[in-house]
């Protein structure tokens, strides 16, 4: 039987033990993030969710990760200046973890068990562009790229989970935190 991931333990950047528990929201938007990526401007979009859905009651969980040509090379104190300084990123930002192949996190093992299939853009070359370059390994279910997203409602139930490339203030992202905070 899946461990519930509200119960899956992590650090947060002051070395504290935490959970998706310990932030109390109606739902939660987990993200793998980097810094030197092309995807990594989705920080402004992040904040700008976060800032019209968090009072609401969306919490926004960034996990920073290394995984993906290295695009996430920075120690943690590095990752919150460049999250606060670039993109005035106020929603959390936990301790880089590993969110595919071994050493694994346990949390990113458990969303990948429970949703194994993201929703992703039909109109987007994304996926082939990755596939084109040899950049996408592992198994179909494995995380695909840096910012991959998880929406879950309250209960640690996932909603939905989101390829990289979708923006996070995408209509179809947006329309599933609408429907979830009614």
């Amino acid at each position: 039987m899946s461990k519930s991931l509200l119960d899956i333990e992590f650090k947060s950047v002051k070395g504290e033990t935490k959970t998706l528990k310990d932030f109390s929201a109606k739902m939660y938007l987990v993200v793998n993030t980097a810094s030197k990526c092309g995807l990594t401007p989705q920080y402004e979009a992040l904040q700008a969710v976060y800032g019209e859905y968090h009072a609401k009651g969306l919490e926004i969980i960034a996990f920073p990760a290394n995984e993906f040509l290295g695009q996430e090379p920075g120690s943690d104190n590095e990752i919150q200046e460049f999250c606060r300084l670039t993109y005035n990123v106020s929603f959390p930002v936990m301790s880089k973890i590993i969110v595919k192949g071994e050493g694994q996190h346990e949390l990113y093992r458990e969303l990948i068990t429970q949703k194994p299939e993201a929703v992703k853009d039909p109109e987007s070359d994304f996926e082939e562009r990755l596939k084109s370059k040899g950049l996408l390994t592992g198994e179909p279910k494995d995380i695909h790229w840096n910012f991959e997203k998880f929406l879950l409602d309250s209960n640690g139930e996932i909603i939905e989970r989101f390829f990289p490339d979708i923006k996070p203030n995408d209509p179809i992202i947006l329309n599933k935190i609408d429907q979830a905070l009614k």
